[in-house]
Order: C-alpha cells, then sequence, then structure tokens
C-alpha cells in the first residue's frame, strides 16, 4: 500500500511541475509577444508621426517648352523645358532622363543624361534637355521627309527620381507640335537697272527673284552675299528693304549696289548692247519664320544679264531676261 501511495505522490508532483512549466512558459511568451507588439507598435506609432511630419509625395513634372534655338539647312538646335516640383522637406534626386523626338512613330534624336541634378526641398526646377536634329540623317533614314516640309514631332521624356521609402519612380511626360525641314531659296538675278553711269563710280539696282520652296512664309530681313559680274567682283552691296515671301512663292528684292565701269572693260558695253554678260552669286539670307529666325544659303554659278538705264516714265520691271 504505501509503494502504490509514493507512486501516486511522484505522478501528482510531476504533474504539478509540468502544469507550473507551462505556466512560466505561457506567462514568458506572453512577455514576448506584449514586447513584440508594444514595438510594433512603436515603429508604427513613429512611421506614422513621420509621414505626418514629413508628408513625403510623388513630385510632378510637365514639358513646358520646346524650342529651336538655330535652325540651318544642316541641322536644328532643340532645347526642351521640363519644370518639376517637389513637394517634400527633403531634396530628391533625379537618377536619369531619358528622351525621345519622333515623327509619326520614326524615331528622330534620343539620348540619356545620367545624374541630372538634384530637386530643392518644396521646390521647382526647370531642367532644359539639349538636342540636336541631323536633317542630312533624317532625310537619308526616312526617304519619304523632303526638304522644305513641317513634319510632326512627339517628344518623349522619362524622369527616373529616387524617393524616399518608395525608391526608384518613373514619372513619364510627353508634348506634340511642328518643326520644318528647311529647303535653301533659289535666287537669281532678274535684271540690272542702274541709276547713274559713269567711269569712276556707277549705282545700280539688282532686282533679284527669290522663289520660296518651303511650307512656310520667308520675312527677310537681311542679305549677305558676294556677286561677281562679267569675271569682276561687285562690291558695296546690301539689302535696300525687306520682304516677305509667302510658302511655296515667289517675290523680288531690290539690292543697290555700286561699281566702277571701267574695271569691266568691254564687258559693260556688250551689257549695255543687250548682249548680256555673264555673273555668279553665292551668300544667304536671313529670315524669320513661324520657327524662329533662320539662316538660308544660296548659290548662282552661270547666270546671264543685262544692264538697263532707268528710263523716267517707264517701269523698272520690264522684262529683259536673255
Amino acid at each position: 500500500m504505501m509503494a502504490g501511495v509514493d507512486a501516486q505522490d511522484g505522478a501528482s508532483k510531476e504533474d504539478v511541475v509540468e502544469v507550473q512549466e507551462r505556466e512560466l512558459q505561457t506567462e514568458s511568451g506572453e512577455k514576448r509577444e506584449g514586447f513584440l507588439g508594444k514595438v510594433k507598435d512603436f515603429i508604427h506609432d513613429i512611421g506614422e508621426k513621420l509621414e505626418e511630419t514629413f508628408s513625403f509625395g510623388k513630385p510632378t513634372a510637365d514639358v513646358t517648352g520646346f524650342h529651336l534655338t538655330s535652325i540651318t539647312i544642316e541641322r536644328a538646335e532643340i532645347v526642351v523645358d521640363v519644370s518639376v516640383h517637389n513637394p517634400n522637406p527633403i531634396p530628391i534626386p533625379l537618377v536619369d532622363i531619358n528622351y525621345l523626338i519622333e515623327s509619326d512613330g520614326r524615331k528622330l534624336v534620343s539620348g540619356l543624361i545620367p545624374d541630372a541634378g538634384t530637386i530643392h526641398p518644396h521646390g521647382s526646377e526647370t531642367i532644359k534637355i539639349p538636342a540636336t536634329l541631323i536633317y542630312r540623317d533624317i532625310r537619308e533614314t526616312y526617304h519619304d521627309i523632303k526638304p522644305g516640309q513641317i513634319i510632326p514631332y512627339k517628344v518623349k521624356v522619362d524622369l527616373i527620381i529616387d524617393l524616399p521609402v518608395l525608391g526608384n519612380i518613373t514619372i513619364p511626360l510627353e508634348k506634340t507640335g511642328e518643326i520644318p525641314v528647311p529647303y535653301k531659296p533659289d535666287v537669281d538675278v532678274e535684271k540690272v537697272v542702274f541709276e547713274h553711269l559713269s567711269l569712276e563710280k556707277t549705282s545700280a539696282n539688282l532686282h533679284l527673284k527669290v522663289e520660296n520652296k518651303n511650307e512656310f512664309d520667308l520675312g527677310i530681313t537681311a542679305l549677305e552675299y558676294q556677286f561677281t559680274l562679267a569675271d569682276m567682283p561687285v562690291v558695296n552691296a546690301n539689302l535696300s528693304r525687306s520682304a516677305t515671301i509667302g510658302k511655296c512663292g515667289e517675290g523680288m528684292l531690290e539690292v543697290p549696289v555700286s561699281f566702277r565701269p571701267k574695271d569691266f572693260g568691254g564687258a559693260l558695253w556688250d551689257m549695255m548692247r543687250g548682249r548680256g554678260a555673264g555673273y555668279s552669286m553665292s551668300g544667304k539670307l536671313e529670315v524669320d519664320t513661324p520657327f524662329g529666325p533662320m539662316h538660308l544659303p544660296f548659290s548662282k554659278e552661270g547666270g546671264t544679264t543685262r544692264l538697263k538705264k532707268k528710263q523716267r516714265g517707264t517701269a523698272d520691271d520690264e522684262s529683259d531676261e536673255d
């Protein structure tokens, strides 16, 4: 009997110990869970406080300008303005800027600008993206794009920004418009009408016919050129007044010149007798266009013209072509 009692007492003691161990483990687990929970709550509260204090937000951006800073028949220099606003109280780095200029889905030019700078806290910055269009490359790649045309463009910009907590984000932007593919004008001497003639100095007017082969107006403001008549250079020539040549149209320019007839020898008298004399000319026109100012070159070789004296009561534009 005593042995049975002792066995029962031993079993009871083991049960008590096991129950106590379970209670200790439960209490320890509850304490750990309680501690971790408090830590999580603390971190959450800190996050909410930081969010309330700093109010992190996504920057906004827009393409605000597309500028043709220089245009010739060879190339166009472009600057794209991108305005970026940072609503956050800390500076935001611009990681990269990817850009693409296309026309009807065809790439004209593209590029990457790495480490593009930093946007100041609660500030706005205008990022200027330079690009160059080489017209020869465009025409050789896309044969349906011809000189003188106006073509549509679309500029696409991807701003890659390093935003706190979120990491790198991409802001896609677009802008559309039109750009020209300039064509040099055709300039020819219609006639030469002299105002005063002497062996020492003669003043005359060159009547130049200008053909505009572009799909946009040309407002001619200046003419710079070299003119050779009867194999002799003519100097002191400039544009007497400005003129506007409509798109795909023609117009006349009147340019005063002066020269010494004795330098031309017998060629001058041949021109006065109506036999004509050879001339060549080259230079450039300074023009205003809807896309900005342009410098358009021209040249003419092997032409012939005649001198014609201005008569009182007669029009200067009397036909005088050979």
